[in-house]
């Protein structure tokens, strides 16, 4: 009698481990995700609803919870298995990558998703005051993002590709960029940095009350930035984007991307990945930054490593 319920167990064990590989080889529909965004009030967390409204369409009976957050948090978060899926700064996941500050590890659970919108580092100082590069503002007053922020980090990249920190500076406030905008304002800062998309709204608030300059970054700066580390990249500030610019202006910045557990079923990430290619309309109408994304710039490498499922999917499109 012991024998026969002993191989009564292990045949419905067996059973219940091949439903349950069945299930996760071709079913991710019972599947639950955690999306780590950004703070409620930016535009991270409203795009998380609509990446949750087309993941929860392509994967019958999934469930995507969205989480407020932030780049460093989700790479942290997604990396410890606190979540699947969360969005980043290119440059500071290839730190987690890497393991480089404020990093304590290599991380070996991140992998791209899809690249989704382009961010600008902005260097903004009052006209007419003698501060034509990055170099003049030793011995200044400046406004950075607070400790931790990838912004913030880009300023210290920054900075040191000219030999400087923020020991150089008179004073370094650390701060929103509301608050960075009324200490110029008020005269208290000559300088402060930002990274988000362009026209930066507030930039804009800052030109209606006063004429301002956006600083250029150089090539042979650039350059040390991408040794530093490749998720930078070079980009153009166009004449006239914001008030008196006559020139363009060269700086740097670095891609919002979508990453995931590599833990995640090839199959799973493939559809999630299809899934967005398919519905970038839904995307540009939340965040008009994604507006002409297509799916070649989805698969931009940003020195993150491809999921093997998102891979699989821009092999199929030929992109990669």
């Amino acid at each position: 009698m012991t024998s026969k319920n002993s191989t009564f167990r292990r045949a419905v064990l067996g059973t219940a481990v091949a439903l349950g590989t069945g299930l996760a080889a071709g079913g991710a529909g019972a599947e639950t995700f955690r999306l780590m965004t950004g703070p409620q009030g930016g535009s991270w967390y409203p795009l998380g609803g609509a990446i949750q409204n087309i993941i929860q369409k392509a994967i019958p009976g999934s469930s995507v919870q969205v989480q407020p957050g932030a780049g460093i948090i989700n790479a942290i978060g997604v990396e410890n298995g606190k979540a699947e899926l969360g969005f980043g700064n290119s440059v500071s996941t290839v730190d987690a990558v890497h393991g480089r500050d404020p990093f304590k590890a290599k991380a070996e659970n991140l992998c791209q998703i899809a690249s989704l919108y382009f961010q600008y580092f902005q260097v903004v100082a009052p006209k007419n005051m003698g501060i034509d590069s990055v170099d003049d503002l030793k011995g200044k007053a400046i406004a950075v993002q607070p400790r931790g922020n990838t912004a913030e980090q880009m300023s210290r990249d920054l900075l040191e590709t000219y030999g400087l920190s923020y020991d150089d500076m008179s004073k370094v406030n650390f701060v929103s960029y509301t608050d960075a905008v009324s200490l110029m304002q008020d005269g208290h800062i000559q300088g402060f940095t930002l990274i988000t998309t362009i026209p930066a709204s507030s930039i804009m608030d800052l030109a209606t009350s006063r004429d301002i300059s956006v600083l250029n970054v150089p090539d042979e700066r650039l350059e040390k930035l991408r040794s530093k580390n490749e998720g930078y990249d070079k980009r153009t500030i166009a004449a006239g984007t914001y008030p008196k610019q006559e020139d363009d202006v060269q700086t740097f910045g670095t891609w919002t991307h979508l990453f995931g557990s590599c833990k995640m079923p090839e199959q799973t990430a493939y559809s999630i990945t299809k899934a967005l290619a398919e519905n970038l309309d839904d995307l540009s109408g939340v965040v008009s930054a994604l507006k002409g994304l297509d799916v070649k710039e989805m698969a931009t490498d940003v020195g993150v490593p491809f999921h093997p499922g998102a891979e699989k999917y821009y092999r199929e499109q030929n992109v990669l």
